[in-house]
């Protein structure tokens, strides 16, 4: 869990080294697979009508309910050797 968790925090730091910004989708998938991986299932209310990004925000890390959170670290490793080019 340890080497899980130190790979975890390297992705977090090697995401922000790429060259060309993320689509909205990559950045989404992202954030939730982040959340879920660091903080567990989503909690509190879900955003209004108009925070177009924190709603979205939300619904991704909604869909991620109930995945474990080694799980998620390792999807989003994964996915940021992808968008590295590293994978």
């Amino acid at each position: 869990m340890a080497d899980l968790k130190a790979q975890f925090e390297q992705a977090q730091k090697d995401i922000k080294t790429l060259a060309k910004r993320p689509g909205n989708e990559d950045l989404l998938a992202l954030y939730a697979l982040y959340k879920q991986g660091s903080s567990g299932d989503v909690d509190g209310a879900r955003p209004g009508m108009l925070d177009m990004v924190g709603r979205a925000k939300y619904d991704a890390w909604a869909k991620l309910k109930g995945t474990a959170g080694e799980a998620a670290m390792k999807q989003y490793i994964a996915k940021v050797k992808t968008l590295l080019g590293t994978a």
